[in-house]
């Protein structure tokens, strides 16, 4: 008997070592709505779907269950692909007022931004949440600049990227996804364009349900925008063609990556996140 007990003492301090080197190994692994800070960053670049998922962003964030988080957001962190960019500024200007940077305009300032936005945090204990709604360029210059400036700072530990899509991995330069991979918690989810596979799926052809269920009038404004700016912009002059916007609908998707962080995956699609977020 008093083997059998010296025995599950043992496996016990196993496990538990076990569990806390995984810890250590892999950061934190859930959000910290005190401490940690979101980073919105889109691409906007040739899909206007950046347009739509920058409105569903801040109708997240003003929800009161996340109303006091950290959160930044940067337009233009596109990587190698081509065709023109979508611009988003009038929009990012009233959803985010001050809090944001414009990557497309001068990228090397934005990092400088962003880097000096997350630094308190970092200095704090908090964790970098980055919701990479495009592609990881920026992200891998970010890290190389705090690499540089805090030496001392693990960033596969206390950044973490979340992707979901693979068109975004593949028009981001090679160089910069295996370094974002290598220096961060990176993590690839589901597509946020299909409803059933673990995430929302936030592509919704002929939707327009947002208009009823939405009763703050701020929120409203922003949603006009972005769906008056993606409807001017969808497949103009080359552009790709968002078909699900063309239909009269919405493609939110990058959003999938927030709802991840903040482990609400469990939305089903545009009309379940309007019904819950939108009042």
């Amino acid at each position: 008997m008093k083997s059998t007990s010296i025995l599950n003492l043992l496996l016990f301090a196993t496990l538990f070592f076990l569990n806390s080197t995984t810890l250590k190994s892999y950061g934190q692994s859930t959000f910290n709505h005190e401490k940690d800070i979101i980073l919105a960053q889109f691409d906007c670049k040739t899909d206007v779907d950046d347009l739509h998922s920058v409105a569903a962003f801040v109708t997240l964030m003003a929800h009161p269950d996340f109303s006091a988080i950290n959160y930044y957001a940067v337009a233009g962190t596109y990587g190698i692909q081509e065709g023109l960019y979508v611009p988003p500024n009038d929009l990012f200007q009233l959803a985010f007022g001050d809090r944001w940077s414009d990557a497309h305009k001068n990228r090397h300032l934005a990092v400088r931004e962003v880097k000096a936005v997350i630094k308190p945090t970092l200095a704090a204990g908090g964790d970098v949440w980055i919701a990479e709604a495009g592609q990881s360029d920026f992200s891998a210059e970010l890290i190389k600049l705090l690499q540089d400036d805090l030496p001392e700072l693990n960033t596969s530990e206390r950044i973490h990227i979340i992707q979901h899509s693979n068109w975004n991995e593949e028009v981001t330069s090679p160089e910069s996804l295996e370094f974002a991979k290598q220096n961060s918690d990176y993590q690839k989810i589901p597509d946020g364009n299909a409803v059933g596979n673990g995430t929302p799926g936030f592509r919704t052809p002929e939707y327009s349900g947002w208009k009823d269920e939405l009763k703050d009038s701020k929120l409203k404004k922003i949603w006009e925008l972005a769906t008056s700016l993606a409807n001017e912009y969808n497949g103009k002059d080359g552009r790709y063609n968002n078909e699900a916007v063309s239909s009269g609908g919405l493609d939110f998707s990058d959003l999938a990556e927030t709802c991840h962080i903040l482990g609400i995956d469990e939305i089903k699609d545009s009309e379940k996140f309007f019904k819950r977020f939108g009042k």
